[in-house]
């Protein structure tokens, strides 16, 4: 079978402005939210990558008529033809947010039938939080075979819900679920990531009545009827945003980056002012400029507003070649080290105790085959193969195409040689 490489000739300088595109840890909460909308629904600004094309599959699975415009980023949704509220287990396999449709299809139809997810193998993601509060909404659920159970025989009825430890998925799903209701839903020790807030509004916009998402206590008054009444634009990608910004550090390069949120990426902003770079903001742009050596830091991946987890494999590659010794926490997730591992094949130098690592910072990094191992282990090799002198192949690139909107294009147009070769 034929295989897609990235081949990254490194050493060039990237110059020059680039736009990100929509977020994709929005995208993929807003699309199952769309189910709850007795309405069509028309969302705007999505990125054209692999997630979203399975949340289209999945959503022609279920029934709905679905309209897609990658080009331009438009989705038209209209779930008034769903006959079914079962996920098939091959979609999900392909996409942790698959669970989101455990809340959607429950809120609307009163049951669910989702196999366990897949995605990434970055460690143990439980989705115990998301069943924990779909039981206080009263709805009955229990894993079979691998598949989530869930069905709400009279309706799902408000109530408290607290969270034992924070998360997104979590927080999404029980708001996702309270969403139709009876009642109000509290929801204790919330997430308070952007794509959270963003979901909220979405719901907002066709009736629901959500507040204080951005704070850890998020109230949901539950709606019986939910429909869309104006096009939904989804917020910037953060993560791509902070991508593209280490990227510009990493070739000690000048760009800006537009159409994006700042005050979304004041961690990583502060970690690039403290390794020397210059990182200037304006409404929705943030320029990135770097000409000296970088100094190594130390970080710790945390909740937000903390340093995020999915942004920790972009920045250890940077410190790879930041003088002196770095340390990186991992909080979040248990197996989101192994780019460093494929790093020592191109020079760097790390040593790793159970979730830290240590980087010693090397003068260059070499070209090598590499291999990504998820999604941002393979924007991680992108970056390290920018910095690196010679030629970097990293194989299994539909790992990046997951969470990636045409990203060889984007660096392409700021000055990088990078291609896609089959063999």
């Amino acid at each position: 079978m034929a295989e897609e490489r990235m081949l990254i000739t490194g050493g060039q300088r990237l110059e020059g402005a680039v736009r990100v595109s929509g977020g994709k840890n929005t995208a993929v909460a807003i699309i199952p939210a769309a189910i709850l909308s007795q309405t069509p629904c028309v969302i705007e600004n999505l990125p054209s990558i692999e997630d979203v094309h399975v949340s289209v599959e999945t959503l022609q699975h279920l029934g709905a008529k679905v309209l897609w415009d990658p080009r331009e980023g438009i989705m038209q949704v209209d779930a008034s033809t769903i006959n079914r509220t079962d996920v098939p287990l091959e979609l999900c396999r392909r996409m942790r947010a698959s669970s989101y449709y455990i809340g959607a299809l429950l809120a609307r139809f009163g049951e669910a039938s989702v196999p366990l997810p897949g995605g990434c193998n970055i460690g143990r993601r439980p989705i115990d939080q998301h069943i924990k509060g779909m039981r206080m909404l009263g709805a009955e659920v229990e894993i079979v075979g691998g598949t989530v159970m869930a069905r709400a025989r009279d309706g799902l009825i408000g109530g408290d819900v607290f969270m034992d430890m924070v998360t997104v998925g979590g927080t999404i799903n029980v708001m996702l679920a309270a969403a139709c209701a009876q009642g109000i839903t509290t929801i204790y020790n919330a997430a308070k990531e952007p794509h959270i807030v963003d979901t909220a509004n979405f719901l907002n916009s066709m009736g629901c009545k959500v507040k204080g998402a951005g704070t850890d206590v998020i109230r949901v008054r539950g709606v019986s009827h939910l429909s869309s009444r104006r096009p939904y634009a989804v917020i910037p990608d953060q993560i791509e945003t902070g991508t593209l910004m280490i990227a510009a550090a990493a070739t000690h390069g000048d760009v800006t980056i537009s159409g994006c949120i700042p005050t979304h990426m004041e961690a990583l902003t502060a970690k690039l002012l403290e390794m020397g770079a210059r990182v200037d903001e304006r409404d929705d742009a943030i320029r990135v400029r770097s000409m000296g050596a970088h100094r190594g830091v130390t970080f710790k991946t945390q909740v937000y507003p903390g340093f995020p987890t999915d942004l920790q494999q972009p920045m250890s590659a940077l410190l790879c070649t930041a003088t002196g010794t770095s340390t990186v926490v991992e909080n979040i997730f248990e197996s989101r080290f192994r780019h460093l591992m494929e790093m020592e094949r191109m020079g760097a130098r790390v040593r790793l105790f159970e979730q830290t690592a240590v980087i010693e910072g090397v003068p260059q990094l070499h070209g090598a085959a590499v291999e990504a191992s998820d999604l941002r282990a393979g924007a991680a090799l992108v970056i390290a193969g920018l910095m690196a002198q010679g030629t970097t192949e990293i194989s299994n690139t539909h790992y990046i195409d997951r969470g990636y909107e045409h990203l060889e294009d984007k660096l392409q147009g700021l000055g990088a040689r990078i291609s896609r070769v089959t063999y």
